[in-house]
């Protein structure tokens, strides 16, 4: 390991930074430090890291905006990458957009919007990058990344670019090939359609109020904890048992939103964790229903 440590720091591949915190670089604020914390400065370099550390085996994982995702308190070991500048591209060709891996999932859904595109519309409440929600089919409004997508670039842990076609990516709910065979997204080319520029932006509109309204967006999250069970809203179980303002610590099932947990103050992931599993034993003891938990946990346990 130190050996690539000595290697990183040369500066080729772009700033790094040792035993960082990761709870400011999550939605969450909660995070023990990530041994290497490594930005490329660009696409080629991060290329050339991901070969390096596959050459050394050391463990690494990508890290977008840290939404949907909770980092344990004791950090995670070997190399984290943060994904910025290098993979924040964005362009339109006709109906198609092409966006970066780091570019902002609800951004690029406005500007397809001013392009008079419909499509994204649904995107527009969804705090992560096109990387992040490629990775998890991320959706909402009766929509999902899968409707839209055409193909993605993908950076293997060889190394290796790859083109993905949609099919590849075996798409279901929440869910893509890439949980269980790992790459950074660097591009996403998505298949939009030609729309109203006012009804697109009256859309956006109607669901960003929405989302203010019964969203806990003032308080550090990392949006719905849940999946919905078949047949069933996650949110509206975890109500009618009773648990709304249910606290681990300063974890705490939001009294906004019960499918949202918030970071009230000083939360931890052990907070985090132990309220979690609160919730899915009264939510199973209450219904018989096993909730199945949307966000990733990374990190040393």
């Amino acid at each position: 390991m130190q050996q690539v440590i000595t290697e990183l720091l040369k500066g080729s591949y772009g700033e790094v930074r040792l035993n960082e915190p990761l709870a400011p670089y999550t939605t969450w604020k909660i995070g023990g430090p990530a041994d290497v914390l490594l930005i490329p400065q660009d696409k080629s370099r991060l290329i050339s890291a991901v070969k390096l550390l596959h050459q050394h085996d050391i463990p690494w994982i990508a890290l977008g905006r840290g939404s949907n995702l909770l980092v344990t308190d004791k950090g995670i070991r070997g190399v984290v990458i943060k994904l910025g500048h290098a993979l924040e591209t964005v362009r339109f060709e006709g109906e198609y957009a092409f966006a970066g891996g780091a570019y902002s999932f609800i951004k690029l859904s406005v500007m397809a919007g001013k392009q008079g595109l419909t499509g994204l519309e649904f995107a527009g409440g969804i705090p992560g990058t096109v990387g992040g929600a490629v990775y998890m089919n991320a959706g909402a409004h009766g929509s999902d990344v899968s409707r839209i997508l055409q193909r993605v670039e993908v950076l293997l842990p060889t190394g290796e670019l790859v083109t993905m076609q949609k099919d590849d990516l075996a798409y279901a709910y929440r869910h893509s090939i890439l949980h269980t065979n790992p790459g950074i997204v660097t591009e996403a080319v998505f298949k939009l359609s030609y729309g109203d520029r006012k009804e697109v932006a009256a859309a956006m509109a109607a669901y960003k109020d929405r989302r203010l309204r019964t969203q806990p967006l003032q308080l550090a999250c990392a949006g719905s904890v849940f999946r919905n069970p078949e047949g069933h809203h996650a949110a509206k179980l975890i109500e009618e048992a009773g648990l709304k303002g249910l606290r681990v610590g300063d974890a705490q099932v939001s009294p906004l939103h019960a499918n949202f947990i918030v970071n009230t103050g000083q939360a931890t992931a052990h907070d985090v964790l132990t309220l979690i599993e609160q919730v899915r034993n009264a939510v199973s003891e209450r219904f018989g229903v096993r909730l199945v938990p949307e966000i990733l946990v990374v990190g040393e346990r």
